[in-house]
C-alpha cells in the first residue's frame, strides 16, 4: 500500500507564510517528500491541473487565485499516503472542515461567502483525490528524475 499523491500550497498558504506548518504535518505523519518545487502557473497549466473542472461555474474564479502567486508543489510518498494526506488536508470547504486539519486550523472561507464576493475558496492547499488524479497529476507537476528515492530514519518504523 505504498502510495504516492500530489499536493500543493496554493498562493494563500504561500501568502500566509504556511509552508512550514504544512510540511510539517506531512513529515510528523511519518510521509516522505519525494519531489518538492516552488513554481509560478500560468493559465495553460493550470487548465492542465484542473481539466477536470475547466467548465465549472467556479473555475474562473479558481484560475485567477491559482495564478495569482507561486505555487510549492510536493510529490508526497507513504503507507496509504493519499488517504492520510487527504485526512490531513481536510475537506475542501474551509467552514466544514474539522479542527486539527490544515484547512480546519488555517482556512477562513466557505462557499457562501466566496460566492457572494466573487472569489475562489482559499482553502491552502490542493491533493489528489484518489490514485488515478495521482497518476495523472504527479507527471504532469515532476519529471522522473526530479523524484527522489531516499531512506528516513523513521522508515524502520512506518514501513
Amino acid at each position: 500500500m505504498l502510495e504516492r499523491t500530489l499536493v500543493l500550497i496554493k498562493p494563500d498558504g504561500i501568502k500566509r507564510s504556511l509552508i512550514g506548518e504544512i510540511v510539517q504535518r506531512f513529515e510528523r505523519a511519518g510521509l516522505k517528500i519525494i519531489g518538492m518545487k516552488m513554481v509560478w502557473i500560468d493559465r495553460d497549466f493550470s487548465k492542465q491541473h484542473y481539466a477536470g473542472h475547466v467548465d465549472k461555474d467556479f473555475y474562473p474564479r479558481l484560475e485567477k487565485m491559482i495564478v495569482s502567486g507561486p505555487v510549492v508543489s510536493m510529490a508526497i510518498q507513504g503507507l496509504h499516503a493519499i488517504e492520510i494526506v487527504r485526512k490531513l488536508v481536510g475537506v475542501t470547504e474551509p467552514l466544514k472542515a474539522a479542527p486539527g486539519t490544515i484547512r480546519g486550523d488555517f482556512a477562513m472561507h466557505s462557499y457562501e461567502y466566496t460566492q457572494d464576493q466573487d472569489k475562489a475558496v482559499s482553502n491552502l492547499v490542493h491533493a489528489s483525490g484518489d490514485a488515478a488524479d495521482a497518476q495523472i497529476e504527479i507527471p504532469l507537476w515532476f519529471d522522473p528524475e526530479e523524484l527522489y528515492d531516499y531512506s528516513l530514519a523513521a522508515d524502520s518504523y512506518v514501513l
